[in-house]
């Protein structure tokens, strides 16, 4: 529909500026033998898995279904071990705090992308959950212009979390695993606590920037 061709639209053009965004990144960082340490190994295996998973989920026949959400459960096993690494090991840099979000989102939104052009995902559930990202990403920007610390709230890491399986869940519809229950119920539901969780999430970087903002009287 022409609706669904708007929200397609809408949303790889959202992805292309965070694609070039990673660029710039990784162009700024050449050549810094400081930002080659594992997590940010890490960090680019799973911006190169997603053309993988893009292209076996573009066509999802069965099989390729299933090898698409073992690419993107092995690609968000890098997101939990790129941020634990970096901090077990000191090994934070500036190209990795940059990088991670944009991997991120990276990964999620094209899963979102081609969910909503199999039909398993409704255009409007993808239109809040990246409205929601372009805004916090917005804001965090704008934090960090201003010296201002916006930390990771805990409620946006469960719903990075629930994100995550909701999105195998919907994949995985049609395949062999779906003998064990109905995947695309499952996964639906799963999404929409993600989405409240988002927007949870969303209004805590909201109070604590405007709290920030007030303390130091910008």
């Amino acid at each position: 529909s022409h609706h669904a061709l708007r929200v397609e639209g809408f949303v790889e053009g959202f992805m292309a500026e965070n694609w070039k965004q990673a660029g710039l990144v990784l162009m700024r960082s050449a050549g810094q033998e400081s930002n080659i340490n594992l997590p940010n190994v890490l960090t680019l295996v799973r911006i190169l898995l997603i053309p993988v998973f893009v292209m076996l989920l573009i066509d999802p026949t069965p099989d390729r279904a299933l090898a698409a959400a073992i690419v993107f459960v092995v690609a968000a096993v890098t997101d939990l071990l790129d941020g634990y690494v970096a901090r077990k090991t000191g090994q934070i840099t500036k190209l990795g705090r940059l990088l991670d979000p944009i991997a991120d989102k990276l990964l999620v939104l094209s899963a979102l992308i081609l969910l909503v052009q199999v039909d398993r995902v409704s255009a409007l559930v993808a239109i809040l959950i990246i409205a929601r990202e372009v805004a916090v990403t917005g804001l965090r920007a704008i934090a960090a212009s201003e010296g201002l610390i916006m930390s990771a709230e805990v409620t946006g890491k469960y719903k990075m979390a629930l994100q995550v399986i909701a999105i195998v869940l919907l994949v995985l519809e049609g395949t062999v695993v779906e003998a064990i229950g109905n995947l695309h119920l499952a996964g639906i539901v799963t999404l929409y606590l993600s989405l409240i969780l988002g927007y949870v999430s969303g209004a805590q970087y909201v109070w604590s920037f405007w709290r920030q903002v007030g303390a130091k009287g910008l």
